[in-house]
Protein backbone atom coordinates (compact mmCIF):
# COMPACT_ATOMS: atom_id res chain seq x y z
CA UNK A 1 0.00 0.00 0.00
CA UNK A 2 1.32 3.44 -0.85
CA UNK A 3 2.25 5.73 2.00
CA UNK A 4 0.05 8.82 2.45
CA UNK A 5 2.41 11.27 0.74
CA UNK A 6 2.16 9.32 -2.53
CA UNK A 7 -1.35 7.90 -2.23
CA UNK A 8 -3.30 8.83 -5.36
CA UNK A 9 -5.54 7.26 -8.00
CA UNK A 10 -3.55 9.02 -10.73
CA UNK A 11 0.07 9.99 -11.30
CA UNK A 12 1.27 13.06 -9.39
CA UNK A 13 3.03 16.19 -10.58
CA UNK A 14 5.66 17.73 -8.32
CA UNK A 15 6.90 21.23 -9.07
CA UNK A 16 10.69 20.96 -9.21
CA UNK A 17 12.08 23.66 -6.91
CA UNK A 18 8.61 25.17 -7.29
CA UNK A 19 8.87 25.32 -11.09
CA UNK A 20 12.38 26.54 -11.78
CA UNK A 21 11.71 27.74 -15.32
CA UNK A 22 8.80 29.92 -14.25
CA UNK A 23 10.11 31.71 -11.14
CA UNK A 24 13.29 31.85 -9.04
CA UNK A 25 13.92 28.29 -7.91
CA UNK A 26 13.30 27.25 -4.31
CA UNK A 27 11.80 30.62 -3.39
CA UNK A 28 8.38 31.32 -1.94
CA UNK A 29 7.10 32.91 -5.18
CA UNK A 30 8.13 29.82 -7.14
CA UNK A 31 6.58 27.42 -4.64
CA UNK A 32 3.36 29.45 -4.49
CA UNK A 33 3.18 29.66 -8.29
CA UNK A 34 3.81 25.96 -8.87
CA UNK A 35 0.98 25.02 -6.56
CA UNK A 36 -1.31 27.68 -8.05
CA UNK A 37 -0.79 26.01 -11.43
CA UNK A 38 -2.19 22.78 -10.01
CA UNK A 39 0.91 20.81 -9.02
CA UNK A 40 0.15 18.04 -6.55
CA UNK A 41 3.25 18.77 -4.52
CA UNK A 42 6.64 20.41 -4.27
CA UNK A 43 10.18 19.13 -4.64
CA UNK A 44 12.71 21.25 -2.75
CA UNK A 45 16.37 21.14 -1.74
CA UNK A 46 17.64 21.82 1.77
CA UNK A 47 20.97 22.31 3.49
CA UNK A 48 22.11 23.78 6.77
CA UNK A 49 22.78 27.42 7.52
CA UNK A 50 25.61 28.50 9.83
CA UNK A 51 23.22 28.36 12.79
CA UNK A 52 21.98 24.86 11.97
CA UNK A 53 18.68 25.80 10.33
CA UNK A 54 17.49 23.84 7.25
CA UNK A 55 17.21 26.38 4.43
CA UNK A 56 15.75 25.84 0.97
CA UNK A 57 18.47 26.23 -1.65
CA UNK A 58 20.11 23.82 -4.07
CA UNK A 59 23.72 24.95 -4.46
CA UNK A 60 26.27 24.96 -1.68
CA UNK A 61 27.26 28.44 -2.84
CA UNK A 62 25.14 31.55 -3.36
CA UNK A 63 26.41 32.93 -6.66
CA UNK A 64 24.20 31.11 -9.20
CA UNK A 65 20.81 31.95 -7.72
CA UNK A 66 21.33 35.02 -5.52
CA UNK A 67 23.26 38.27 -5.37
CA UNK A 68 25.28 36.86 -2.47
CA UNK A 69 28.68 35.22 -2.51
CA UNK A 70 30.29 32.33 -0.70
CA UNK A 71 29.08 29.18 1.00
CA UNK A 72 25.53 28.82 2.28
CA UNK A 73 26.82 27.19 5.46
CA UNK A 74 28.78 30.32 6.43
CA UNK A 75 25.64 32.49 6.76
CA UNK A 76 22.87 32.35 9.33
CA UNK A 77 19.30 31.71 8.27
CA UNK A 78 18.52 35.35 9.02
CA UNK A 79 21.32 36.53 6.74
CA UNK A 80 20.24 34.14 3.99
CA UNK A 81 16.72 35.55 4.18
CA UNK A 82 18.20 38.96 3.27
CA UNK A 83 20.05 37.98 0.09
CA UNK A 84 18.26 38.61 -3.22
CA UNK A 85 17.22 35.13 -4.35
CA UNK A 86 15.37 36.60 -7.34
CA UNK A 87 18.42 38.45 -8.63
CA UNK A 88 19.45 36.18 -11.51
CA UNK A 89 16.09 34.89 -12.74
CA UNK A 90 15.44 36.27 -16.21
CA UNK A 91 12.41 36.29 -18.48
CA UNK A 92 12.46 37.89 -21.95
CA UNK A 93 15.67 39.65 -21.04
CA UNK A 94 14.14 41.17 -17.91
CA UNK A 95 14.61 40.39 -14.21
CA UNK A 96 11.08 40.68 -12.83
CA UNK A 97 11.91 39.29 -9.37
CA UNK A 98 15.03 41.33 -8.72
CA UNK A 99 14.82 43.67 -5.74
CA UNK A 100 11.50 42.25 -4.52
CA UNK A 101 12.74 41.19 -1.09
CA UNK A 102 12.83 37.50 -2.00
CA UNK A 103 15.34 35.70 0.20
CA UNK A 104 16.29 32.09 0.87
CA UNK A 105 13.41 30.57 2.88
CA UNK A 106 13.66 28.11 5.72
CA UNK A 107 12.16 24.64 5.51
CA UNK A 108 9.99 25.45 8.51
CA UNK A 109 8.55 28.48 6.73
CA UNK A 110 7.73 26.45 3.62
CA UNK A 111 6.00 23.71 5.60
CA UNK A 112 4.02 26.31 7.52
CA UNK A 113 3.02 28.26 4.42
CA UNK A 114 1.68 25.17 2.65
CA UNK A 115 0.31 23.02 5.49
CA UNK A 116 -1.59 20.55 3.30
CA UNK A 117 0.95 20.09 0.50
CA UNK A 118 2.96 17.00 -0.35
CA UNK A 119 6.68 17.76 -0.23
CA UNK A 120 9.70 15.82 -1.44
CA UNK A 121 12.70 17.14 0.52
CA UNK A 122 16.14 16.52 -0.98
CA UNK A 123 18.92 16.82 1.60
CA UNK A 124 21.94 18.32 -0.15
CA UNK A 125 24.54 17.03 2.25
CA UNK A 126 25.82 14.00 4.11
CA UNK A 127 25.80 15.43 7.63
CA UNK A 128 23.71 13.55 10.21
CA UNK A 129 23.07 17.01 11.70
CA UNK A 130 21.16 17.93 8.54
CA UNK A 131 18.98 14.84 8.89
CA UNK A 132 18.21 15.64 12.52
CA UNK A 133 17.37 19.27 11.77
CA UNK A 134 15.11 18.34 8.85
CA UNK A 135 13.30 15.73 10.95
CA UNK A 136 12.78 18.26 13.75
CA UNK A 137 11.14 20.72 11.35
CA UNK A 138 8.95 18.02 9.79
CA UNK A 139 7.80 16.82 13.19
CA UNK A 140 7.15 20.32 14.52
CA UNK A 141 5.05 21.13 11.43
CA UNK A 142 2.99 17.96 11.85
CA UNK A 143 4.05 17.07 8.31
CA UNK A 144 5.21 13.48 8.74
CA UNK A 145 2.46 11.99 6.54
CA UNK A 146 2.90 14.47 3.68
CA UNK A 147 6.67 14.44 3.38
CA UNK A 148 9.23 12.13 1.80
CA UNK A 149 12.92 12.84 2.43
CA UNK A 150 15.66 11.85 0.01
CA UNK A 151 19.38 12.32 -0.43
CA UNK A 152 22.12 11.19 -2.76
CA UNK A 153 24.19 10.68 0.39
CA UNK A 154 23.83 7.40 2.25
CA UNK A 155 25.15 8.80 5.53
CA UNK A 156 22.47 11.43 6.07
CA UNK A 157 19.61 9.26 4.85
CA UNK A 158 20.66 6.38 7.12
CA UNK A 159 20.86 8.77 10.08
CA UNK A 160 17.32 9.94 9.43
CA UNK A 161 15.98 6.40 9.03
CA UNK A 162 17.62 5.17 12.23
CA UNK A 163 16.61 8.07 14.41
CA UNK A 164 13.24 9.02 12.87
CA UNK A 165 11.71 5.86 11.33
CA UNK A 166 8.26 7.45 11.13
CA UNK A 167 9.49 9.76 8.32
CA UNK A 168 9.50 7.95 4.98
CA UNK A 169 12.47 8.20 2.65
CA UNK A 170 13.35 7.59 -0.96
CA UNK A 171 16.25 5.51 -2.22
CA UNK A 172 19.72 7.00 -2.06
CA UNK A 173 21.94 7.00 -5.13
CA UNK A 174 23.65 3.69 -4.21
CA UNK A 175 20.29 2.07 -3.46
CA UNK A 176 18.82 3.28 -6.76
CA UNK A 177 21.87 2.01 -8.64
CA UNK A 178 21.51 -1.43 -7.06
CA UNK A 179 17.82 -1.60 -8.00
CA UNK A 180 18.64 -0.56 -11.57
CA UNK A 181 21.27 -3.30 -11.89
CA UNK A 182 18.78 -5.87 -10.63
CA UNK A 183 16.20 -4.69 -13.17
CA UNK A 184 18.60 -5.55 -15.99
CA UNK A 185 18.40 -9.25 -15.08
CA UNK A 186 14.91 -9.09 -13.54
CA UNK A 187 16.25 -10.17 -10.17
CA UNK A 188 13.62 -9.47 -7.53
CA UNK A 189 14.67 -8.63 -3.99
CA UNK A 190 12.14 -9.97 -1.57
CA UNK A 191 11.93 -8.57 1.92
CA UNK A 192 11.75 -5.15 3.52
CA UNK A 193 13.48 -2.09 2.17
CA UNK A 194 14.23 1.11 4.09
CA UNK A 195 12.74 3.36 1.40
CA UNK A 196 9.31 3.77 -0.20
CA UNK A 197 10.12 5.59 -3.43
CA UNK A 198 12.63 6.36 -6.15
CA UNK A 199 13.19 9.87 -7.46
CA UNK A 200 15.47 9.39 -10.43
CA UNK A 201 16.40 11.02 -13.75
CA UNK A 202 15.42 9.34 -17.00
CA UNK A 203 19.09 9.36 -17.93
CA UNK A 204 22.31 9.84 -15.98
CA UNK A 205 24.86 10.87 -18.58
CA UNK A 206 24.84 8.12 -21.20
CA UNK A 207 23.17 5.64 -18.85
CA UNK A 208 19.43 5.14 -19.27
CA UNK A 209 17.94 4.80 -15.82
CA UNK A 210 14.19 4.72 -16.43
CA UNK A 211 12.87 1.94 -18.64
CA UNK A 212 9.65 -0.09 -18.58
CA UNK A 213 11.67 -2.89 -16.95
CA UNK A 214 12.91 -0.59 -14.19
CA UNK A 215 9.40 0.74 -13.54
CA UNK A 216 8.11 -2.83 -13.32
CA UNK A 217 10.93 -3.76 -10.93
CA UNK A 218 10.09 -0.83 -8.65
CA UNK A 219 6.39 -1.67 -8.62
CA UNK A 220 6.92 -5.40 -8.14
CA UNK A 221 8.99 -4.63 -5.06
CA UNK A 222 6.30 -2.33 -3.63
CA UNK A 223 7.74 1.14 -4.21
CA UNK A 224 6.75 4.12 -6.35
CA UNK A 225 8.81 6.06 -8.86
CA UNK A 226 8.88 9.74 -9.78
CA UNK A 227 11.12 10.96 -12.61
CA UNK A 228 13.00 14.27 -12.78
CA UNK A 229 13.34 16.70 -14.48
CA UNK A 230 10.62 16.27 -17.13
CA UNK A 231 9.45 19.37 -18.97
CA UNK A 232 8.32 18.36 -22.47
CA UNK A 233 4.94 16.86 -23.38
CA UNK A 234 6.25 13.85 -25.38
CA UNK A 235 8.56 12.86 -22.52
CA UNK A 236 5.81 13.18 -19.93
CA UNK A 237 3.41 11.08 -22.00
CA UNK A 238 6.01 8.37 -22.67
CA UNK A 239 6.86 8.06 -18.98
CA UNK A 240 3.21 7.96 -17.97
CA UNK A 241 2.63 5.24 -20.57
CA UNK A 242 5.46 3.28 -18.97
CA UNK A 243 3.66 3.48 -15.64
CA UNK A 244 5.64 5.98 -13.57
CA UNK A 245 3.82 7.28 -10.52
CA UNK A 246 4.72 10.92 -11.06
CA UNK A 247 6.90 13.48 -12.74
CA UNK A 248 8.99 16.24 -11.18
CA UNK A 249 8.96 19.22 -13.51
CA UNK A 250 10.39 22.71 -13.93
CA UNK A 251 7.25 23.42 -15.99
CA UNK A 252 4.26 22.51 -13.86
CA UNK A 253 2.12 24.54 -16.26
CA UNK A 254 2.86 21.95 -18.95
CA UNK A 255 3.11 18.88 -16.73
CA UNK A 256 -0.20 19.42 -14.92
CA UNK A 257 -2.14 19.81 -18.18
CA UNK A 258 -0.47 16.84 -19.88
CA UNK A 259 -0.94 14.61 -16.85
CA UNK A 260 -4.63 15.50 -16.59
CA UNK A 261 -5.24 14.89 -20.29
CA UNK A 262 -3.38 11.57 -20.17
CA UNK A 263 -5.33 10.39 -17.13
CA UNK A 264 -8.70 11.48 -18.49
CA UNK A 265 -8.04 9.70 -21.77
CA UNK A 266 -7.03 6.56 -19.92
CA UNK A 267 -10.22 6.68 -17.84
CA UNK A 268 -12.31 7.16 -20.98
CA UNK A 269 -10.71 4.11 -22.59
CA UNK A 270 -11.36 1.81 -19.64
Amino acid sequence: MRVPVFRSARPLVFAHRGGARLAPENTMPALDHGLALGADGLEIDVQLSADGVPVVIHDKTLERTTDGRGLVRTLTAEALARVDAGFHFARDGQHPFRGQGIGVPTLAAVLARHPDTRVIIEMKGSEPELARAVAADVRKAGAVERVCVGSFHQRSIVALREQFPEIVTSASQPEARWALHRSWVRWPWMGPRPYVAFQVPERAGRLRVVTPAFVDQVHNEGQVIQVWVVNEEPDIVRLLDWGVDGVISDRPDIAVAVNAAWYNQRQANE
